[in-house]
């Protein structure tokens, strides 16, 4: 089978490595604009800071590690449009005046997503810079390496603006990180939440300007950029943007269904409206297993799974995506702010009208040994079915994989009563005889019933869906 993937980051990668190794006499064909693959951007913060010493160690692939195992891969090469009837690509040599078609049986997208540019005044100046590639990471790390860079702002306080902000700020520069919503983390995190990590960042003086919408940008002759608002102006002396991110699935326009976002939509098989087109990863849609609605969740821990699956049912569709959870952490100056799920606003958004959560406080394990550490755990549940929806864990302890249990949970469908009672191994170096999980989980418990819902719900297996 000859099969053509298009971009070859996380899901590209992944889906190769998925075909040569289950079929190795499969004819598969790479087209990537840029000259490396398998750039890990997550890792962007953490090289600035000086927590990774070698931006190089942000690949986990090369392209010479795809063609041994048999594909012909094209870096530097782009590709113009699509046929769908034809199956056809039509590509060109960056580097070059070359061209040519491609004919393909089967093709996967895998074409990821570009930062979000707003559409304003002066926002195409040089010294306004995106963060996403590894050529966006070098030019962030020769900003941070100038002496006369003093001064940064960061638009956009999701993720990746927090991380890039407390980075810049440990390398010395006086930072400040400007968000448009009322909060910072809007997507991950509950108001009194947000309100911790904000703390965290004011308190290495960084500078947070909330309800605060760009308008513009513009350079004086000293050099300095001035960020228009529509509340105060701010001086940089260079500005990164971090809106979030746009699906770059462009050569499918009109082709195949796409979203109001303009990314793929697939099925459970990572298959398009079109038979023969596969996509994964940031240009293609997702199932939010919290809502069991298709959303556009671009992260690398999807995409990876999604290009696996990808290159599975390319040869006839075999594995269902499980979907996703949207799960994430930041270690925010020695905190750990780990989420996955839905916050309690946001589940109020999807449709969820008698929805709660609560908040459980207490350490991770027990006080009478040599250290422990405070752990603030927030649970969102849906009240009728008692499900769990998301879940916030904020500890100066690690608390990451803990976040991925509750994960697990959401995916499998399981109720605050589920996660009170599950086994969990106990030992004083660990946790309390009853781990965190399950205090919060009985904490929510007892909170229903104090507002007379005491009807329990199990849906775990080992329980066979019992109620009580």
């Amino acid at each position: 089978m000859r099969i053509l993937v298009i971009g070859c980051t996380h899901a590209g990668t992944n889906a190769v490595q998925q075909i040569l190794t289950a079929h190795p006499d499969s004819e598969v064909t790479v087209v990537e604009r840029h000259d490396d693959i398998s750039f890990l951007s997550c890792g962007i913060p953490l090289y600035l800071e000086g927590t990774v010493k070698r931006l190089e160690d942000m690949f986990y692939a090369t392209p010479a590690e795809l063609r041994r195992l048999g594909a012909t891969v094209l870096t530097r090469h782009e590709v113009q449009s699509i046929d769908l009837d034809k199956h056809t690509a039509h590509v060109i040599d960056l580097d070059g005046d070359s061209e040519r078609d491609l004919n393909y049986d089967k093709l996967i997208m895998t074409t990821g997503s570009t930062v979000t540019r707003p559409n304003i005044t002066g926002a195409d100046n040089p010294k306004i810079m995106p963060c996403k590639s590894y050529v966006h990471a070098q030019r962030l790390a020769a900003a941070a390496n100038d002496a006369h860079i003093k001064h940064v702002a960061v638009i956009g306080a999701g993720y990746v603006g927090v991380e890039l902000a407390a980075s810049f700020n440990k390398t010395g520069h006086d930072v400040t990180l400007i968000e448009s919503n009322p909060q910072i983390l809007q997507n991950y995190l509950d108001i009194s939440n947000a309100v911790v990590a904000q703390q965290a960042l004011t308190d290495h003086d960084i500078k947070v300007q909330l309800n605060t919408s760009v308008t513009g940008f513009t350079e004086d002759d000293s050099g300095s950029i001035t960020i228009h608002t529509n509340m105060v102006d701010t001086q940089a002396d260079i500005v990164i943007l971090a809106f979030g991110f746009t699906p770059a699935a462009g050569l499918l326009q009109g082709k195949v269904d796409q979203d109001h976002h303009g990314a793929i939509i697939v099925n459970d098989y990572q298959q398009s409206s079109n038979p023969d087109v596969y996509a994964a990863g940031d240009c293609a849609v997702t199932r939010y297993n919290p809502t069991g609605k298709t959303a556009y969740i671009p992260l690398a821990s999807s995409a990876v799974r999604q290009g696996r699956l990808a290159g599975i049912n390319v040869f006839g569709n075999a594995v269902r995506s499980q979907g996703t959870q949207g799960s994430s952490a930041l270690n925010l100056f020695g905190t750990c702010f780990a989420i996955t799920g839905l916050t309690l606003q946001n589940a109020f958004k999807q449709g969820f009208t008698d929805c709660h959560s609560v908040t459980w406080r207490g350490t991770w394990r027990p006080g009478y040994m040599p250290d422990t550490a405070r752990l603030t755990i927030t649970l969102v549940y849906d009240r009728p079915s008692r499900r769990i929806l998301g879940a916030q864990l904020i500890s100066t302890h690690e608390v990451a994989q803990s976040a991925n249990t509750i994960s697990m949970a959401i995916q499998n469908n399981n109720t605050i009563d589920d996660l009170a009672n599950l086994d969990m191994l106990f030992h004083p170096d660990y946790n309390e005889p009853f781990n965190y999980l399950n205090l919060a989980a009985t904490e929510a418990i007892q909170q229903e019933a104090e507002e007379g819902y005491r009807r329990a719900i199990f849906n775990a297996q080992g329980s066979l869906g019992r109620t009580l």
